[in-house]
């Protein structure tokens, strides 16, 4: 004869051996997945890193401010936009980067090297991001051309 407590008891061996086999993830062991980095993060990376080497460039040579301030102006707004559309949070402030001084046959070399790494991302990516990379390539051959 079946009473309520047989019938529970039963109703909850019963849903636990429906779930066990399932994998029901509350006791799985395997680590989630590590998600892959955005493609446009070197890019992203690139445009802070100059934008802090213009920055270091102007305080080192006040004179080039007034050229300089608008390139760096340039790798801010690509980086706040990169920022946005891969997700990633806007830096607040420069990063510790060592402070060096730059030189202008150096940010020629390093403007030359993030325009060609923007023009390959632009090759590849999606055709939404590829006008945005693609006008990033070629700001940054803009500003290779600025700086001679």
């Amino acid at each position: 004869m079946w009473n309520r407590r047989r019938v529970l008891g039963a109703t909850v061996i019963g849903a636990v051996a429906m779930t066990a086999p399932s994998g029901c993830g509350l006791f799985d062991s395997d680590p989630e997945p590590i998600p892959e980095p955005d493609p446009l993060q070197p890019i992203l990376d690139d445009a802070l890193a100059l934008a802090e080497a213009y920055d270091r460039l102007a305080a080192a040579q006040p004179e080039l401010a007034a050229r300089i301030t608008p390139l760096a102006a340039d790798h801010r707004a690509h980086a706040a936009e990169l920022s946005r559309v891969i997700g990633a949070p806007a830096p607040s402030s420069p990063s510790s980067a060592p402070t060096r001084e730059e030189d202008l046959p150096g940010m020629r070399t390093a403007e030359s090297r993030a325009m060609k790494t923007a023009d390959a991302s632009a090759r590849t990516a999606p055709a939404a991001r590829a006008v945005l990379v693609g006008s990033i390539a070629a700001c940054r051959a803009a500003h290779v051309e600025a700086l001679r």
